[in-house]
């Protein structure tokens, strides 16, 4: 098949390697630095101890992957969240009338900028699993094995067997699913744990949580999460290498049992690495894919009237903290700093709610 990977960091990088040590036709829409760094050095795959390079086309816009009137079978958007509203610009300009498109992004909801420009019977929602390290430009760690890819489509006639088959042919755990808003938001879940804490108290999570306030405030989190999903009737999807029942069972069994189930599968599910919220504040960048975690549960939750305030305050001071509009340090191993802008958080939509009776 001709493929073509849009953003190739991590993810984007990972499946693009897969796809050529499959015997695919895959060209990388990279930026420049990777472009050349995989030109010079090829697209290295560290997994379960094994070492594999690859050579895809590489090019640095999206214009050039369309040279000659290109065609390809499929397009994978592998950019960040918050990077996808402006990547689809060029895309919809060169390629109107796409392929199937599958979209990688965490977060709930981010594909629908595709859908918006491509239609639903062309949008493929992916939630992968795989905890991926980006050792050097070129060069991408699988962290953990037993995870894997699910695919959702946004057509409930769409068929999706063609693309699992696809994945699993290159070595990748692969399902596919009916039901894109249950994948979604169950992975939302695992991702939300230990991750806009962690990265605004500056603390991993195994460090975090024997903080009894930043492991309570983080289960409120859980629970605000939960409740917008019963109310909007969207089941808890287990995914592979990630058990988000047991994560949504567990907010009613003992602390001191669930605290440990928590922590392990919160460290372990991320292979150890710091969570991905806070690479992106400490790497300066003014934009966090916490908007399509705890942004999102916060905005369904105003939408159905379910309060949400650590939700709610999770993603407007760490938006603010990638903002520069609060100081990193006044935060840093506090966390009844966090505490107290959750509490202030939620008096404010508590006296919104009075004004609007």
């Amino acid at each position: 098949m001709k493929i073509l990977v849009y953003g190739v960091g991590a993810v984007g990088g990972y499946i693009a390697g897969k796809l050529q040590q499959g015997g695919h036709e895959v060209t990388a829409v990279a930026r420049q630095v990777t472009a050349e760094a995989i030109d010079t050095n090829g697209l290295v795959i560290v997994e379960e101890g094994k070492r594999f390079r690859t050579n895809p086309k590489t090019v640095t816009a999206i214009a050039p992957a369309f040279l000659d009137e290109q065609v390809y079978d499929l397009i994978i958007l592998g950019m960040k969240a918050y990077d996808l509203e402006a990547a689809l610009d060029p895309l919809v300009a060169f390629c109107p009338a796409p392929p199937t498109i599958i979209t990688l992004q965490n977060g709930i909801g981010v594909e629908q900028y595709a859908v918006n420009l491509f239609g639903q019977e062309n949008v493929i929602s992916g939630a992968l699993t795989i905890p991926l390290t980006r050792e050097t430009t070129s060069q991408i760690r699988v962290e953990q094995p037993g995870h894997g890819l699910v695919l959702a489509p946004r057509h409930n006639k769409k068929r999706i067997k063609e693309w699992v088959d696809l994945f699993k042919s290159v070595g990748i755990n692969t399902k596919g699913v009916r039901d894109y808003q249950s994948m979604q938001w169950s992975r939302a879940l695992l991702n939300m744990m230990g991750n806009a804490s962690s990265a605004i108290v500056n603390r991993p999570p195994d460090i975090l949580y024997k903080s009894d306030t930043m492991f309570d405030l983080d289960v409120r989190m859980l629970q605000e999460a939960l409740a917008v999903m019963k109310k909007l009737k969207i089941k808890v999807m287990d995914l592979p290498g990630g058990p988000a029942s047991q994560l949504a069972n567990g907010v009613s069994r003992p602390k001191i049992f669930f605290k440990r189930f928590l922590v392990n599968t919160v460290t372990t599910g991320r292979g150890g690495k710091m969570p991905s919220f806070y690479s992106d504040i400490s790497a300066g960048k003014r934009k966090n894919e916490v908007a399509y975690h705890n942004g999102a549960v916060a905005r369904a939750g105003e939408s159905v009237g379910i309060y949400t305030p650590v939700n709610k305050a999770y993603n407007d001071v760490l938006l603010m903290l990638s903002y520069k509009r609060l100081d990193w340090q006044e935060y840093d191993g506090r966390p009844q700093k966090l505490f107290a802008d959750v509490k202030r958080v939620a008096e404010q939509m508590k006296q919104q709610r009075a004004d609007n009776r």
